[in-house]
């Protein structure tokens, strides 16, 4: 399906957005990648849904990717005698294993973990940061507290610890059960809760094989402070602001997303800005305008994509969420200072010769009359460079990998087409002239770029660019052979 912008739309599906009429308008809407939030709903409900995306996939014609998206371990206070209590600042409140309903002056905390890593002066955040907690006094089953800021505090509530790297590992019991489930059903991208450290990937990548594409969430400091060991061993990240913005000083979360998704783009990996996008679409049919300049922000900044969560998931206007992301992100890529902002942030590193091969692709297109950039690829790795220089023309991706083409619709600008597979660079060049005048991109009048590595099918092989017409007598006239 042709879109008429680079950035992706990332949609999480959910109670209100699990029928087929619904799944399918959202992506006519303009959903790219279809999220499925593992925390909510049972495997049923997920195959489901899966099961509907591929459909509409099919009868579309349209490649579209699904990310599953993993709980994480939930850390969480007991219960309360009276279900809440009122906890007021200054006062003295202890956490413990004691399994006792609490009261206004304990409750329990059932995570043994949690007390071994503690030091007097470590914070406490529960209910996403409402309630802060000062550690006077800890030992390996207790800790006392001073309350900082205080408020109601009742059963199950969430509990962040933002000072320490808690001996936690980012996959749960149920984590993993989900893990095998949905690479089992066939998606495409896997998101990772609770990354602390690059370790926490590698345990996922060797339970998912290659099954499945991973990609880290960064939403604890730990994860800041380790990105780049864990955008190394990660093929995507996804900025989840709102842990993010708990755990850290709010003021520090926007910085923190614009260094990230920079340093995702020079490493042509996909970054995913996420939480709280359009969240006054949940209830309402119009965004406020604080929410318009958050998501054109992110697009400014260069983000691969931008995602729904409840807005789409159980909001009352999903389909009208994603036609706001899709307005907003034609808005921005329209004005002539994105290009100028996108431009002046591309990376000049050049380390291999497919980095040579993708920036003379682009150089080239920019700066002649070329309608697009066409790259074969198996892997998705050449597809994933060009979209790393944010060339002006668009991008074809021709793969005969479905699964490429599923991964490849989280990259920016990456339109994807199935092709066969291929013995001779000649045909390379007829299929991509044949993707580009289906596409709309250009006429049999037009020159395309053509990339690919031979011999065809292989891995960073990237080693051949072609500027071709796209009148395919001309092209065999040219290159008989």
């Amino acid at each position: 399906m042709k879109r008429d912008r680079n950035v992706k739309i990332v949609a999480t599906l959910g109670p209100a957005s699990s029928t087929y009429e619904m799944i399918r308008a959202l992506h006519e809407a303009g959903a790219d990648v279809f999220r499925l939030n593992m925390s909510h709903g049972t495997h049923e409900d997920i195959e489901a849904r899966h099961s509907i995306i591929r459909q509409v996939e099919k009868d579309l014609d349209s490649p579209i990717g699904i990310l599953a998206d993993l709980q994480g371990p939930k850390l969480r206070v007991g219960e309360f005698a009276n279900g809440s209590e009122e906890l007021e600042w200054g006062a003295t409140f202890r956490l413990d294993l004691d399994e006792t309903p609490g009261d206004a002056t304990r409750v329990q905390l059932p995570h043994p973990e949690i007390f071994a890593a503690l030091e007097p002066g470590a914070t406490l955040l529960v209910n996403d940061g409402k309630i802060r907690l000062r550690v006077t006094d800890c030992t390996k089953d207790q800790a006392t507290c001073t309350v900082e800021a205080g408020g109601t505090i009742s059963n199950r509530k969430g509990v962040n610890v933002p000072d320490v790297v808690l001996p936690v590992a980012a996959l749960s019991d149920k984590d993993r059960r989900d893990l095998e489930f949905a690479c089992g059903l066939g998606i495409d991208w896997l998101a990772l809760s609770f990354v602390q450290r690059p370790d926490d990937v590698e345990e996922a990548r060797k339970l998912a094989g290659d099954r499945a594409a991973i990609l880290a969430k960064i939403e604890k400091p730990s994860a800041v402070e380790h990105f780049n060991a864990i955008l190394e061993v990660s093929d995507g990240i996804m900025v989840a602001r709102g842990d993010l913005g708990v755990e850290l000083p709010v003021h520090s979360v926007p910085p923190i997303q614009k260094r990230l998704v920079r340093k995702c783009r020079a490493a042509a990996k996909p970054v995913i800005v996420a939480t709280q996008m359009l969240e006054s679409m949940i209830e309402s049919p119009m965004p406020t305008r604080a929410e318009v300049s958050d998501v054109s922000g992110a697009i400014y900044e260069g983000a691969d994509a931008i995602m729904l969560s409840a807005e789409s998931a159980a909001g009352q206007y999903p389909i009208e969420a994603v036609t706001t992301m899709d307005n907003v992100a034609k808005s921005v890529e329209s004005d002539p200072t994105y290009r100028s902002v996108i431009e002046a942030s591309r990376s000049a590193a050049r380390h291999t010769v497919a980095d040579g091969i993708v920036a003379a692709a682009r150089e080239i297109a920019e700066t002649t009359d070329i309608k697009a950039i066409c790259c074969f690829t198996s892997s998705g790795t050449t597809a994933a460079l060009v979209a790393r220089e944010r060339p002006r023309v668009p991008i074809i991706a021709m793969t005969p990998q479905r699964g490429t083409a599923r991964r490849l619709t989280l990259h920016w600008g990456v339109k994807c087409v199935i092709a066969g597979e291929l013995e001779r660079f000649k045909q390379a060049v007829v299929n991509s002239a044949r993707a580009a005048r289906q596409l709309g991109y250009a006429m049999e009048t037009d020159q395309i770029v053509v990339t690919a590595g031979v011999p065809f099918n292989k891995a960073g092989t990237t080693n051949i660019l072609r500027v071709a017409p796209c009148d395919e007598r001309l092209i065999f006239r040219t290159d008989p052979e």
